[in-house]
């Protein structure tokens, strides 16, 4: 099997990647043919409201669960082909994973230093030469002066760095985290999301963060909305788009839906300066299909 490059991103790609997982007796869609692409080194947001399915995507993402269909590839590495034995030794030194709250990333009984060597096993049996002394990685995110204090004597910043350096030990060419400023203040927020920006740029390193923050959304350079398990749109530059998907659907901003009420008809006509999407004098029942 491909290892990937340590020290640089990877690509992500999905392809029609579903999960169904079984609640209450039903089956429930947690995704529903998600296609997208995050290329080597990005900074992605994943974006979108409770229940969405940007949890889950992580965690396919991660190797934690299987997808129920589509193709999901990190690199060289196609996930829903790989033996649960190939899965835990790409979790344990090719992809990094950032928990909500620091302390589920944490040794709490470990200081900083030891927290960060101890995630560093794996990489060190497979002989990894690119893994960074738990020292130097200490000083990399600034915790230098407390390398060797009590988790529960650190900031609360401090334990989230300690956490992201955990999540960094073996330089995985992925970086993911789940709602990594959740908790912290609003100095404490741009420190981290400083930290992540600046990970990625001197070591390459592609970043995949869930977040409901609106400003930690505004720093990064592209976001991916996702709604009812699909991808609805995207944020470049704070500009919203949306997305034409593979099956031609194209999901509308929130506020047009809102304007636009269930058997709406509309145009969708090129103009000198674009595309024009016009309403439609003679509406339709949604239930008859007949005109109202």
């Amino acid at each position: 099997m491909t290892e990937l490059h340590p020290r640089s991103g990877v690509a992500v790609s999905t392809v029609g990647l579903v999960h169904i997982y079984r609640a209450e007796g039903h089956d429930v869609a947690a995704l529903s043919g998600v296609d997208l692409v995050v290329r080597p080194g990005e900074v992605v947001g994943l974006l979108g409201p409770s229940g969405a399915g940007k949890s889950t995507l992580l965690s396919l993402f991660a190797g934690l669960i299987r997808p129920s269909a589509g193709r999901i590839r990190v690199g060289d590495h196609d996930l829903g082909a790989m033996s649960p034995a190939e899965l835990d030794r790409y979790r344990a030194t090719d992809v990094g994973f950032l928990l909500q709250g620091a302390m589920r990333n944490l040794i709490p009984y470990l200081t900083p230093r030891e927290n960060i060597a101890f995630a560093q096993r794996a990489a060190l049996r497979a002989e990894r030469p690119d893994v960074p002394a738990p020292a130097a990685l200490v000083d990399e995110l600034g915790l230098g002066d407390v390398a060797e204090a009590t988790l529960r004597s650190l900031t609360p910043a401090q334990q989230q760095l300690t956490a992201l350096g955990v999540a960094l030990a073996a330089r995985p060419g992925l970086l993911l985290a789940d709602e990594p400023t959740s908790q912290l203040d609003h100095e404490a927020r741009a420190l981290v999301i400083g930290t992540l920006q600046r990970v990625s740029a001197e070591h390459g390193t592609t970043i995949i963060i869930v977040t409901h923050d609106p400003h930690v959304a505004e720093a990064l350079p592209r976001t991916v909305t996702i709604r009812d398990g699909r991808v609805s749109g995207e944020g470049r530059r704070g500009e919203e788009l949306s997305i034409v998907a593979v099956d031609g659907s194209l999901p509308l901003p929130q506020a047009i839906v809102a304007a636009l009420p269930p058997g709406t008809l509309v145009r969708v006509q090129p103009t000198e300066h674009g595309w024009l999407l016009e309403r439609d004098d003679i509406q339709t029942d949604q239930a008859t299909g007949e005109p109202r």
